[in-house]
């Protein structure tokens, strides 16, 4: 198996909902089930995101399984989200994700990475844990506006993380 982390490029478009689609499957064995049949980033919206270079995916054998979405805020590296399709779970890919994100933080002298998930869920905060984060309460401004934004799409039972680079 040979996994490459790059920089999203506008031919992997089409294949990106599919990979969160699949990512959201996951969710049905939680409390949040309905996270597997709600909306996703539709593909159009990924255009100007790669433009800004703010995508890169996980390709394994040269077929794109995963995907990051990230945004430079004030020294910080926030991540928006992180899908890993279904059948490539707990292989590696999610955390090879994040480790190059955190990698090109540090690269760009970034302070911190923040991330907003469930708190509660076992591939969510935990996972986050396993890899430097920890909860942020209080939030902060940037970050309560990120959760106030979430909880007013259903999104509850969520936390602020940070990893301090």
């Amino acid at each position: 198996m040979s996994l490459i982390i790059r920089l999203a490029a506008v031919a992997d478009i089409p294949l990106l909902p599919a990979i969160e689609r699949s990512a959201g499957e996951a969710f049905r064995s939680t409390a949040h089930a309905w996270i597997a049949d709600d909306e996703i980033v539709e593909a159009d919206a990924y255009q100007p995101l790669i433009e800004a270079r703010q995508v890169q995916v996980a390709e394994i054998d040269g077929v794109v399984v995963g995907l990051l979405i990230t945004e430079w805020i004030d020294e910080t590296l926030h991540i928006h989200e992180v899908s890993v399709a279904q059948p490539f779970q707990n292989k590696g890919v999610g955390r090879a994700l994040m480790l190059a994100a955190r990698a090109e933080a540090q690269a760009l002298d970034c302070r911190n990475m923040t991330l907003t998930t469930f708190a509660n869920v076992s591939f969510n905060a935990p996972f986050y844990q396993s890899l430097g984060f920890s909860v942020v309460d209080p939030p902060g401004q940037r970050l309560a506006e990120i959760l106030a934004a979430e909880a007013a799409h259903g999104l509850t039972d969520r936390c602020a993380m940070r990893a301090v680079l």
